[in-house]
C-alpha cells in the first residue's frame, strides 16, 4: 500500500457537495469542529439552504455535481482547496430490472459516478497547484455487494468505487490522495426506509477523515459496513441473498 498520506483536516481548505443536510452537513460541521481554514458547502441551490447549514458558518458554493457549468465554476471559485470530499448521493428507490422508471438508474449513475469524476477532473489541477490534497468519496455497503432492489444506487456506488481507485493511481504522483469510504446503514433521510441501527452522521464524517488523513485506500466506517465486508468475505451468496432479503422487506414497507 501506498505510504502517501491525506491532508491534515486542521488549516485545510474543504470542500463539500451535497452539503445541505445528511452525512455532507456532518462533514462541514467536523471540518470546522477540527479547524480546517475553510469550508466550502456545495449546494444545487444557495438559496435553500438549512438553517444547520447556515448555522456552521461555512461558504456556500452552488454547486450540482450534474452540471459541467456549476462544477468548472466551482473549481474557479475554490481555487485554494486542498480536501474536495465527494458525498452528493443518489438513491431512487427503483428496481433496475424491474424498475417503474427506466431512467432512474441513469439518474443515480450521473450523481454517483459522473459527479465524482467531475469534480475530480475538475479539482485535480486545483490540489496538483497547492503541492498535495486528497480527495474523499462516500460510498455504501451497496459498492462491495450486488444489492437487489437497490440496483440503480449498487451498479453506481460499485463504478465509483472503482474511479477512486483509479485516480489514485493517476494522481499520486502529484501528491494526491483518494479515500474511499464505505458506509453502512446511517441516521439520514435517504436511509429512512431502513430498519435496525443507524449510525450518528458526525461519527461517519469523523472516521472518514481520520482515514483520509492517515492516507487509507479504502474505510469501512462503521460496525455494519465491517460486518458486511466479513460476511461477504465468508459466504458470498449467503450475503448477497441476505441483503437481497433485507431490501426487498424494506421495499414493502415504504409501499415502493
Amino acid at each position: 500500500m501506498s505510504v502517501l498520506r491525506g491532508v491534515p483536516v486542521a488549516g485545510a481548505r474543504v470542500v463539500v457537495t451535497g452539503a445541505n443536510r445528511g452525512i455532507g452537513l456532518a462533514f462541514v460541521q467536523e471540518a470546522l469542529a477540527q479547524g480546517a481554514a475553510t469550508v466550502y458547502a456545495g449546494v444545487r441551490d444557495p438559496q435553500d439552504v438549512t438553517g444547520e447549514l447556515s448555522a456552521t458558518g461555512a461558504t456556500v458554493v452552488r454547486l450540482d455535481v450534474t452540471s459541467d457549468a456549476d462544477v468548472r465554476a466551482a473549481a474557479a471559485e475554490c481555487g485554494d482547496a486542498t480536501v474536495v470530499v465527494n458525498n452528493a448521493g443518489l438513491h431512487a428507490g427503483d428496481r433496475l430490472v424491474e424498475a417503474t422508471d427506466p431512467d432512474a438508474a441513469r439518474a443515480e449513475m450521473e450523481v454517483n459516478y459522473f459527479g465524482p469524476l467531475r469534480m475530480i477532473r475538475a479539482f485535480a489541477p486545483v490540489l496538483t497547484r497547492a503541492g498535495h490534497g486528497s480527495f474523499v468519496n462516500v460510498l455504501s455497503v451497496a459498492a462491495i455487494a450486488p444489492t437487489a432492489f437497490m440496483g440503480g444506487y449498487s451498479t453506481s456506488k460499485a463504478a465509483a468505487l472503482y474511479l477512486g481507485g483509479i485516480a489514485r493511481g493517476e494522481l499520486e504522483r502529484h501528491g494526491i490522495s483518494v479515500t474511499s469510504l464505505i458506509v453502512g446503514s446511517v441516521d439520514t433521510r435517504m436511509a429512512a426506509h431502513v430498519a435496525g441501527h443507524k449510525e450518528d452522521p458526525r461519527e461517519i464524517a469523523r472516521t472518514g477523515l481520520a482515514a483520509m488523513t492517515r492516507g487509507e485506500w479504502t474505510c469501512d466506517t462503521d460496525l455494519m459496513a465491517v460486518e458486511s465486508r466479513a460476511r461477504l468475505a465468508r459466504d458470498p451468496i449467503r450475503y448477497e441473498k441476505g441483503l437481497a432479503k433485507l431490501m426487498f422487506v424494506s421495499e414493502l414497507r415504504t409501499g415502493k
